[in-house]
């Protein structure tokens, strides 16, 4: 049974659930930052996905890429399945600019988070959610 990581549940909020992935909001106002975390038991690895899974979560990682571009007018999306600190499969899509706090280094270990208010985690949320349900 599929069960979300402890600290990807910590530090994200679901947005919305497609065909096989759970879509994360993650919780740092830096960045525009989600994380697809497919919803099947026991991945680790992209080639832990079946074939038909494998297939449908490279569609649904371009999708969310091209919302994220579209909605934040990126200077640049990053993408990534690192897997070093948390072991489930997860990949990270994070639109980044040119004047952001980490630019132009990785996002990981560049000072602390700024957690959403509730009401802009609601509202990013939403704005993700609509644009991802639109497609």
């Amino acid at each position: 049974m599929f069960q979300l990581h402890s600290r990807l549940n910590a530090d994200t909020t679901l947005i919305l659930s497609l065909d096989v992935c759970q879509i994360l909001l993650m919780n740092d106002s830096r960045f525009p930052w989600i994380i697809l975390v497919p919803a099947r038991p026991d991945l680790k690895e992209i080639h832990d996905l079946s074939s038909e899974d494998y297939t449908k979560v490279m569609a649904e990682t371009l999708k969310c890429s091209e919302v994220m571009a579209a909605l934040f007018g990126a200077d640049k999306m990053n993408m990534a399945a690192l897997g070093n600190m948390v072991p489930q499969l997860h990949i990270h899509i994070i639109a980044r600019f040119k004047d952001d706090a980490a630019w132009p280094a990785p996002v990981w270990g560049v000072g602390d988070a700024i957690p959403y208010t509730a009401s802009d985690l609601e509202k990013r949320s939403t704005l993700i959610g609509n644009a991802l349900s639109a497609l």
